[in-house]
């Protein structure tokens, strides 16, 4: 039985389900354990490319335009592009995922009292579960603003957002290991 006591922060989507209770976080979790990480077994299977802060704003959005039109024409490439914010301590997070012929996914989640880094980890973690689950899909490129909350996925210390990770990691092990 969940109480409000310990529910840390809480997830609620819009057909008002109740997502992410904060639960301890435990060292035993495959995912946390050296040799069988998903950054140990697949190294090569993930990336993190950062914008150039010294190029303006044009030039960014033109590389953003190509790399979307370039992978839009791949049968087994989804785009996710994800955003979260909180403004009242209510965080709205949204997550657009498109794959080749396709329709795209919109998602919206609303939270309350959960902070902006919770809030982005969430959006991920929902975007990669969705977009798993579509057939064929054997690369996703994940387009944030929030580069320092998705690195949180792959750091084996503790941190309050591991149970995020736990579950993001577990999904990634499945889809690199089926790829």
């Amino acid at each position: 039985m969940v109480t409000t006591s310990n529910i840390k922060g809480y997830l609620i989507d819009s057909n008002n389900k109740l997502f992410g209770v904060s639960l301890s976080f435990s060292f035993l979790n495959s995912e946390f354990i050296p040799g069988s990480r998903v950054v140990d077994i697949f190294p090569d299977q993930f990336s993190f490319n950062l914008a150039n802060k010294e190029i303006n704003d044009n030039s960014r959005t033109q590389q953003l335009d190509n790399m979307t039109l370039q992978s839009s024409s791949s049968p087994n490439t989804a785009i996710v592009v994800t955003d979260a914010s909180v403004k009242n301590d209510i965080a709205t997070s949204i997550s657009h995922i498109h794959a080749f012929n396709q329709p795209m996914i919109k998602t919206v989640h609303h939270a309350a009292f959960i902070t902006s880094t919770e809030a982005e980890l969430f959006t991920i973690r929902c975007s990669i579960n969705q977009t798993c689950s579509i057939e064929n899909i054997s690369k996703i490129i994940i387009v944030t603003d929030s580069i320092h909350a998705a690195r949180k996925i792959f750091d084996d210390k503790s941190n309050p957002y591991q149970i995020h990770s736990t579950a993001v990691l577990r999904k990634l092990q499945h889809f690199f290991a089926a790829g």
